[in-house]
């Protein structure tokens, strides 16, 4: 019988119940250690064998001469809120786009039901379960948004009876079909934007839906199965976290935590592979125990075709989607792809889990627009970062000489070969957006309440770093990078930290947060970025919203918008309690943002009924575009 409690875990929880690790610190002596550091807001301290430095967009502005730099923003920032309710600035407007459950086609209208859900045979027909990422396409002058769903929570998916634990194969189909991504075509009315029903361009990838494994892994022993013995035709692209776009127009979309559909029935497969990705025991959804496929014992090569960058053509609604194995297998978050100096493709990517690392992709072959793209993401480098405690950083390439390892098993076995060559442990590299109008990027470390406690799934050690400053990070940070020659393509670059955050009111040490951090912006967990077009960083959270103790004062969670030049940081978007926000995209005219809410608590957003995962829509009153 399947564990109903393990669905009422997070990601992170389900992964440390599978695999328990040693602690390798006492707890409150780490904490003691942490919090008697002094000199935090004063531009630079210690911590462990390095120091974390700041950038003078921070620390050489006071608050009052970051408060002047308020121009730059369109809005007058808002207050927290604690409600079930989406808030926006005065002058701005919200509407619901599309929940869980809405049609995408006609046959599908009345698939929903607010006490029973949507039944097996409409769940791939309606718009999917916890949205995440999304990108906005033009094509023809239609508007085209692919969006992924991430995961599901059974006890609010299935019917009451199941307890929120398949019973059948049913209801295994339909938690298959409610994941994965969405392409849906949507238009402005007059009275905002709608989903057109019917679109030729709307379309549903499940985990059911054939796709093809490229690159160098394809057709390699190690992804090999009883149902796919060429080792290149794989069912389902799962888990689907955040997404990126390519220069060439099509969608991304990142296979997070991929582990958790896995589960075994009999005896387990052995080995490294398995336990560094937390794969083994029970499944968190009982695919096990009705599809053979997510049966470990039956099939252990399965888990190896998954935790890959899927790209997908959202202008060609029969087109196959292809797994990219040369960008690596690791827990995906997004995908953010530019055009280097010297002609080449980057796409720079990072690995959700707590100690795990920050990787970029190099192309062999370089891109023109209008010209082949073929092998931009099947021929190239993977490389992971190392930074160093003097504010300089360089790639490492993975390669058979830098890790002991052929490059089948690089691919495969990622998070191996980039803790052989010594990569910086992090704190759960979320995404990673990189500036449109200089040669930047920034990552999300969301959090690590393990940092400087106890070492990651591989055994690497976690103590306090340069980027990583903190021991039991609660709060995150945002780290910043700038390649050398402004090439994102160079081995080498300098990075700053853009904020750290933390809580003033309770802390007067490096738990407060950086110099741009005050009480009326404060917020924990930064996880999804992205850049609108005049160089502004919008920043979305996913953590604590209990507005209490060490988090009293920062609300539900929340979108903000950061400047990069004076560091200034103002909060524009709350969203209802219970829900992290996720995924942002802007229309063709820049005049609209979609915005993802993701497991809202309550019964958000019709007031009754179950609680739906939602893109929302945000505009400014006056017409002016907003991104």
């Amino acid at each position: 019988m399947a564990d109903k409690n393990l669905v009422d875990l997070s990601w992170d929880d389900f992964d440390e119940h599978r695999d328990p690790r040693p602690v390798s610190n006492q707890f409150d002596a780490v904490v003691e250690r942490a919090i008697s550091r002094r000199g935090f807001l004063g531009g630079a301290i210690a911590f462990g064998s390095g120091a974390a430095v700041f950038g003078t967009g921070l620390f050489s502005n006071t608050q009052d001469a970051l408060a002047q730099e308020a121009s730059r923003f369109a809005f007058k920032p808002i207050d927290i809120a604690t409600d079930f309710a989406i808030h926006v600035p005065d002058g701005y407007q919200s509407k619901v786009l599309v929940r869980w459950g809405d049609p995408l086609w006609s046959d599908a209208k009345d698939a929903y039901s607010a006490t029973q859900g949507v039944p097996v045979d409409m769940s791939d027909r309606v718009f999917g379960e916890n949205t995440d990422g999304m990108e906005h396409f033009e094509v023809d002058g239609r508007q085209i948004i692919a969006v992924n769903s991430e995961y599901v929570n059974p006890k609010i998916n299935l019917p009451e009876a199941s307890e929120g634990v398949p019973q059948t194969a049913d209801e295994v189909k339909l938690l298959k079909n409610l994941q994965g991504v969405t392409v849906m075509e949507v238009a402005d009315t007059g009275a905002g934007f709608e989903v057109v029903l019917d679109s030729p361009y709307n379309r549903r990838i499940t985990h059911e839906t054939e796709m093809t494994l490229a690159g160098p892994l394809a057709g390699h022993a190690l992804v090999k199965t009883k149902a796919d013995p060429t080792g290149k035709l794989v069912k389902g692209t799962m888990n689907n976290c955040g997404s990126g776009k390519t220069l060439w127009g099509t969608y991304l979309t990142c296979e997070e935590n991929f582990n958790g559909y896995f589960g075994a029935t009999g005896v387990e497969p052995e080995g490294e592979g398995y336990s560094r990705y937390g794969i083994g025991g029970q499944g968190r959804y009982a695919y096990e125990l009705f599809d053979p496929r997510y049966d470990i014992s039956n099939e252990p090569n399965e888990p190896h075709r998954h935790g890959f960058i899927t790209e997908i053509d959202p202008k060609n609604p029969e087109s196959v989607p292809i797994k990219r194995t040369a960008l690596g297998r690791f827990k995906h978050e997004n995908a953010e792809m530019v055009h280097a100096k010297d002609g080449r493709v980057v796409v720079y990517l990072g690995d959700d889990e707590r100690g795990e690392f920050l990787y970029r992709y190099v192309s062999t072959q370089t891109y023109t627009p209008g010209g082949p793209t073929e092998s931009l993401l099947d021929e190239g480098t993977l490389y992971v970062a190392k930074f160093n405690d003097d504010q300089t950083g360089e790639w490492l390439p993975l390669t058979p000489e830098t890790t002991g390892m052929d490059a089948a098993e690089i691919l495969c076995f990622t998070r191996m070969a980039a803790s052989a060559v010594g990569a910086t442990t992090m704190d759960r590299p979320e995404w990673v957006a990189a500036n449109p109008l200089k040669a930047e990027a920034y990552c999300a470390l969301t959090n690590n309440k393990n940092r400087g406690v106890k070492p990651n799934a591989g055994g690497d050690d976690t103590a306090a770093n340069g980027p990583n400053p903190r021991e039991t990070n609660n709060y995150g940070q945002i780290v910043r990078w700038t390649p050398e020659q402004e090439n994102h393509a160079h081995d080498r670059f300098s990075w700053d930290l853009y904020v750290m955050a933390g809580n003033p009111t309770v802390y007067d040490n490096e738990y407060s947060g950086s110099a741009n951090i005050n009480t009326g912006n404060m917020f924990n967990s930064p996880d999804g970025m992205a850049f609108s077009s005049d160089g502004m960083l919008w920043i979305q959270t996913d953590g604590n919203y209990k507005n209490e103790e060490e988090f009293e004062g920062m609300g539900n969670n929340q979108m903000l918008v950061g400047d990069p030049e004076s560091g200034e940081i103002a909060r524009f978007m709350t969203v209802p309690y219970g829900a992290e926000v996720t995924g942002l995209c802007w229309s063709s005219d820049k005049r609209t943002a979609f915005v993802g809410v993701q497991h809202p608590g309550g019964s958000w957003p019709d007031n009754e009924g179950k609680p739906r995962s939602s893109v929302v829509t945000v505009w400014r009153e006056d017409g002016m575009p907003i991104g």
